[in-house]
């Protein structure tokens, strides 16, 4: 029965909840809530290629209430895309009411009915969550229930189907989350100690070829974690195994589809150390067939996916235009790009020279240096790297000259692979920056950025420059160019003005948009060049 209507069980929970906690909570309630629109007009641009849609608009469009009444919390979620912005997951189109929940919380346990988002540990096994920028909405519809003992003991139990586009799919996820506290036991005051480990089963359709090779619908995947803390000093380790992954095999052409079956797999490790003004964070991490996406009613052919846990590029995140022309983002159990996964970490350095000291001086002095890299995996099974798919060895120093004068520059090397592992090829880019800030008055302030990327492969030598104007506590004004001088001498430019007041914002910008990888949290999406104006409103109560 829950297989034929899932929906219809949601509702019951939920009506259950509310009726439950409005019983209990006679006490007056409140209502919040917020808007944001994007919404661009497309031209068309010779110079970029780029072309609009028919009716030159796209539009993303979202408004959400919350109401609160003691421990009850109900709220929305409506969506429109008038139509959906360019690049954007074209299964997100018209006008409707995506995400509705209930939840009751009382001290030690909440109940949630309808949409909700969360994750186990890191994300690695299950994560839904929601990234407007990329077009990102997991949501589960279904049921969850959490329980806390003293902050020893915390449970987590999860029902639903994940959201697909503006729908829900036919999948089922049920989990499962437990974490132990050692330290909160045994009344440790400078030390932290616990024990996680997770659960998680999926229900999906698959093609009845697949099952005749010997595939199932049901796949199950767990995680263990460990988390200690001390004295500054830090440890995080998770191991994953995420269960069977399907899909087509590229590499055979026949009448009926080969498909791959395989094994999900990830270990992750994380030391660190903050005190006195140093911090030092060394990563490492294997993924094998890790990533987890959910289909249009199994169809592994479909385009229609969406993903069910969280596998971010662990590297430096940057902002500067120049620096993310090339952003990292991990292909991992992609069997169009062959590559089954990768091995590789990072090393993550700050120290804050205090006001005083010799490279301090007057007002202090920030150095924060990055290490990263990423292989191939040589062989599925193992730990040995295969072919280099990312480097980047960064350092940026900010510092404080005067009370109105402050600079951050930054050197950045990035090797990357453009074709994630399927060659060894790889291309080399360095990039600098100088970002420049002034403050005239209290009110008036200016930021210029200065940036060069040199290099021999790809588009050759960019530079790029931005100004910006800002007249607190509400106006900034801002103009930018990017610049291909090394090859197609193209110029991106933008230009905007942005007003801000109490909870409003409104931004208005026109100007071209280079093809490229748009990256949020270090997952990203293709975007298409693209010529316009872009309105942008949020605004919350």
């Amino acid at each position: 029965m829950i297989r034929k209507n899932p929906r219809l069980l949601t509702l019951a929970l939920a009506t259950l909840v509310a009726g439950t906690a409005a019983a209990q909570e006679p006490q007056k309630g409140y209502l919040t809530g917020s808007f944001e629109t994007n919404t661009i007009y497309y031209r068309d641009d010779a110079k970029t290629n780029a072309t609009a849609p028919d009716d030159h608009f796209g539009s993303n469009n979202f408004l959400k209430l919350d109401y609160y009444r003691g421990k009850l919390a109900v709220g929305v979620q409506m969506e429109a895309y008038l139509p959906v912005l360019q690049s954007f997951p074209t299964e997100l189109a018209g006008t409707k009411l995506t995400n509705y929940y209930v939840t009751w919380q009382d001290d030690a346990f909440s109940v949630t009915a309808g949409t909700f988002y969360d994750q186990f540990g890191s994300g690695l096994l299950f994560r839904s969550w929601e990234d407007r920028m990329l077009g990102m909405n997991n949501a589960l519809m279904g049921a969850r229930f959490i329980y806390n003992y003293k902050n020893i003991v915390a449970f987590k139990a999860i029902w639903g189907l994940p959201r697909l586009g503006m729908e829900f799919s036919e999948t089922q996820v049920r989990g499962a989350d437990l974490s132990f506290s050692l330290a909160e036991l045994l009344k440790w005051n400078n030390t932290s100690l616990s024990l996680e480990g997770s659960v998680l089963s999926r229900y999906e359709k698959i093609p009845q070829d697949l099952i005749d090779e010997g595939g199932k619908p049901n796949s199950e995947g767990y995680s263990g974690r460990i988390y200690f803390e001390r004295s500054g000093f830090s440890l995080k380790a998770e191991y994953v195994d995420a269960g069977k992954k399907y899909a087509i095999d590229p590499e055979v052409s026949q009448d009926g589809d080969i498909y791959l079956q395989k094994t999900g797999s990830a270990q992750l490790l994380e030391l660190g150390y903050n005190r006195n003004g140093l911090g030092i964070s060394l990563s490492g991490r294997r993924l094998e067939w890790m990533r987890s996406e959910i289909t249009s009613n199994g169809n592994l052919k479909s385009s229609s996916a969406n993903l069910l846990n969280y596998i971010p590029a662990m590297c430096t995140q940057y902002t500067y235009m120049l620096t993310n022309l090339h952003p990292y983002t991990a292909q991992i159990g992609d069997a169009v790009y062959n590559n089954s996964g990768e091995i590789g970490g990072q090393a993550d350095i700050f120290y804050n020279f205090k006001r005083g000291s010799a490279l301090g001086g007057k007002r202090g002095l920030k150095i924060h240096a990055n290490f990263s890299t990423y292989y191939t995996l040589h062989k599925e099974g193992t730990a040995k790297a295969g072919k280099l798919l990312y480097r980047d060895i960064s350092i940026d120093i900010e510092k404080q000259f005067t009370r109105k004068f402050k600079a951050v520059l930054l050197y950045s090397m990035q090797e990357e692979n453009p074709s994630y592992g399927r060659k060894s090829a790889t291309r080399l880019q360095n990039v600098f920056v100088a970002d420049l800030q002034y403050k005239f008055t209290p009110k008036f302030s200016t930021r210029l950025e200065l940036q060069y990327l040199t290099t021999h492969e790809d588009e050759k030598d960019w530079m790029a420059a931005l100004l910006e104007i800002n007249f607190a506590p509400s106006w900034s004004i801002y103009g930018s160019d990017m610049y291909n001088n090394g090859g197609s001498k193209i110029h991106y430019f933008n230009a905007g003005v942005s007003y801000a007041r109490s909870r409003t914002r409104i931004a208005l910008s026109y100007g071209r948009n280079r093809e490229g990888l748009l990256c949020s949290g270090g997952v990203c999406r293709l975007t298409r060049a693209y010529t316009g104006a872009n309105l942008q409103i949020t605004t919350s109560f």
